[in-house]
């Protein structure tokens, strides 16, 4: 008879071949220069107070929130970005259980959580603490150094075909409010109601008709049908249109509402928009959702960053020093890429009188060639008489001031724009190369016309000088290093090149996260070289 009692068998059975044989203390193993070493010390020294206060119950809490930020950073200085590897780590590798200090592996869940839920709010503050130890420790000195500012583009974690346009929903909106415009009044003609069409349709108004349509089908007591065989009334009918345009006019304004200031954005993450980035897996220079990162480096450190969901620097300047100057450093330098220039951001910079504002234009690069310098329509090109205000061409026609126009950029930043015209133009035999904008007006019809924003110009003459002294070519071989150095590294020693989490808040907490690995692991190198108090790197003499 066949015996169906099932064997017991536990790893007990195997006897002495199941025995503890790894050493009892942990921290004999690991190096005393280890930077995990340097880490625990460095954060145990911060005052994180803050993050208890995020958690809602009161009581016991099972992992104290230092460890698990210990947790988090190493993980993030090691490139283990997920929740579920990191609990991984924390059970297999003696570095993480260093820094648990005997307390069980926590879950990924409760890592998760902690990154979410509560790094989420204070992100900025812990940031800070970290950099006003650097401060301390003398490593962050803004008198012997200057802020480097630079920008780089990562993929959210959002589909990649998931965009919604705003051009295309403004589009449609505008055929839907027509439709419902001219067809509505007859359609509803056909069940006995009359309805006057509002000067601007809005989504009370198709709520409004939907009821007024319900009241009549109740009062009439007529009943509503589905499915095949079945024949629909057209009292239903109508509000079945009705109240499809309903959702999608209601669709149309909660979408125009998240894209705000931007040209899109994606459906499985509405603060990502769509963005050009160096990483093209199709190359042919499609668009994908990211996030627009801004960091601000002193001594090779990050002191601050600014998230943006908008696709250019201009606009993310001025919050990011904002920032900075909130946190009270003294930024008196700053030293920017050439996509920071702006006119607004020019104005900021004077406004501060302690801030020394050092930007390359934008056409710095191209002034050098041969091509930009010999073409005659650009402006640069051209000779300018300050007393009588007027430019003069290759032709030596004269350009004179017609008009100013004055708008306001997306920011609300009022803009002044002089309008030079040459009145001479007819028969020129260099108009095909002095006039290369693209119009439907004959050539022989146009004239030479130049938009020029004086203040602008005048900005951008003086940071060409500045940029091209001695302190200017520091400053911006500094840059190169400091700024792009820090994008470099995440990207290809860290292996980040993806958020994981979505939303502009979640998304904070990760680069937040990465930055303080950062920040360590470079104190760590500095230590190991004796290169502690490094501020600028001078160009060695050929």
């Amino acid at each position: 008879m066949k015996n169906n009692k099932k064997t017991q068998l536990d790893y007990t059975a195997f006897g002495a071949a199941y025995q503890l044989r790894l050493p009892l203390d942990i921290e004999i193993i690991i190096p005393k220069n280890d930077p995990v070493r340097l880490l625990d010390a460095v954060i145990s020294s911060l005052d994180l107070s803050c993050l208890s206060s995020t958690y809602e119950r009161i009581g016991r809490i099972q992992y104290p929130p230092s460890i698990l930020l210990k947790v988090l950073v190493y993980a993030y200085s090691k490139h283990i970005y997920s929740s579920r590897d990191i609990e991984t780590a924390c059970r297999e590798n003696i570095n993480f259980m260093f820094l648990l200090q005997n307390n069980p592996p926590p879950d990924h869940n409760t890592i998760a959580r902690f990154r979410r839920d509560h790094l989420s709010f204070l992100s900025d503050e812990i940031q800070k603490k970290l950099t006003d130890l650097l401060i301390d420790l003398g490593e962050v000195s803004f008198s012997d150094s200057a802020v480097f500012i630079d920008g780089t583009k990562m993929e959210a974690c959002a589909n990649r075909y998931t965009f919604v346009w705003k051009k295309s929903i403004l589009k449609n909106k505008e055929k839907l409010l027509k439709r419902i415009s001219d067809e509505y009044p007859d359609l509803l003609k056909t069940i006995g109601i009359n309805w006057k069409v509002p000067d601007s349709i809005r989504v009370i108004d198709l709520k409004r008709l939907m009821g007024k349509i319900s009241s009549k089908v109740e009062a009439e007591g007529i009943e509503f049908v589905s499915g095949k065989g079945k024949h629909k009334t057209q009292i239903q009918r109508v509000l079945e249109t009705v109240d499809n345009d309903h959702s999608k006019l209601k669709q149309y304004i909660r979408d125009i509402e998240i894209c705000g200031d931007r040209n899109s954005y994606s459906k499985t993450d509405h603060d990502a928009t769509f963005m050009r980035m160096k990483e093209d897996h199709m190359r042919n220079g499609q668009l994908k959702p990211g996030y627009n990162v801004n960091v601000a480096t002193v001594n090779e450190y990050i002191i601050g960053s600014y998230i943006s969901s908008d696709r250019t620097d201009t606009k993310s300047f001025i919050p990011l020093t904002e920032k900075l100057l909130g946190n009270g450093y003294d930024v008196h330098r700053m030293m920017l890429d050439s996509g920071y220039e702006s006119e607004e951001n020019y104005h900021y910079a004077q406004a501060h009188e302690n801030i020394s504002l050092f930007v390359k234009p934008a056409n710095y690069e191209q002034m050098k060639r041969k091509k930009y310098r010999s073409d005659i329509s650009r402006r640069e090109n051209m000779a300018y008489d300050s007393e009588s205000d007027t430019y003069t061409c290759a032709n030596g026609k004269k350009l004179y001031a017609t008009s100013v126009e004055k708008k306001k950029s997306s920011t609300g930043y009022p803009t002044e724009t002089t309008i030079y015209e040459c009145r001479e133009c007819s028969g020129c035999p260099l108009k095909e190369k002095c006039i290369k904008s693209k119009s439907k007006e004959p050539l022989s019809e146009r004239s030479k016309r130049l938009n020029v924003s004086k203040y602008f110009q005048e900005q951008r003459s003086r940071m060409e000088e500045k940029i091209n002294s001695e302190e200017g070519k520091l400053l911006r071989i500094n840059r190169s290093i400091q700024s792009e150095g820090v994008f470099a590294y995440v990207k290809e020693d860290l292996l980040f090149r993806r958020f994981m989490m979505r939303g502009n808040r979640n998304v904070a907490v990760e680069w937040m996260l990465l930055s303080f690995a950062y920040n360590i692991l470079k104190l760590h190198s500095k230590l190991e070289k004796g290169r502690l108090g490094e501020h600028l790197k001078k160009p060695k003499a050929v």
